[in-house]
Parts: C-alpha cells; structure tokens; sequence
C-alpha cells in the first residue's frame, strides 16, 4: 500500500448501477463513470474528495508517491483527498466507474 492510495482487484460481474448502489450505501455521495480517450496525460493533481475506483475497460497508469501502477480492467484504486498523483492512458484509453466522497475538511 502507498500512503494515501491503495490498488487491489475486484470481479468484473456487476453492472454499475450494482457497483453505485454498494458504494452510495457505503456513504460515497457521487458515483460516476469515467472515460478517458487513448493516450491521454493528466500531470499531477489531486482532489478535493476521495475516490474509490474500478477499471472497467481499457489501460491506465496511475502514480502516486514517486510510484507507477499499471491498471487494467478488475483493477480498483483509492485515493484519499488531496493526494498529489498522475495519470496516463493506454492506446485504448480507459473506462472507470468511480464513487466520491467528499472531503469534510476541504
């Protein structure tokens, strides 16, 4: 685990209103899905809110901590708030379902 971001797997067998329902029950106020087109840079961010995310499709590279991971579809990823990270997209781009909290103390 890296500080303020953690990566994991998850099955790909729900749909994303199964996927919204777990996460707004969760007390996730926001769960939306992300498409970003192929080859897309994002340069370091950060959020007000956390974000709990499932790579649904596609590729993506995602750093956090002087640290790159490789994303691929069942791959989840959580960012705390105002976690500085970076993302880049593969010759596919990148589908995410992503649920967001927001951040009391922002």
């Amino acid at each position: 685990m890296t500080i303020g971001c953690e990566i994991g797997a998850m099955s790909l067998d729900q749909s994303f209103h199964e996927y919204e329902a777990v996460h707004r029950r969760q007390g996730f106020s926001e769960v939306v899905e992300r498409y970003w087109p192929p080859f897309t840079v994002l340069e370091t961010h950060e959020h007000e809110f956390h974000a709990k995310a499932l790579v649904v499709e596609g590729e993506m590279w995602l750093t956090v901590n002087a640290q790159t991971h490789c994303l691929r579809a069942g791959s989840t990823f959580e960012l705390d708030a105002r976690v500085p990270h970076a993302e880049r997209y593969g010759s596919a781009g990148a589908t995410y379902w992503v649920a967001r909290r927001s951040d009391p103390s922002a």
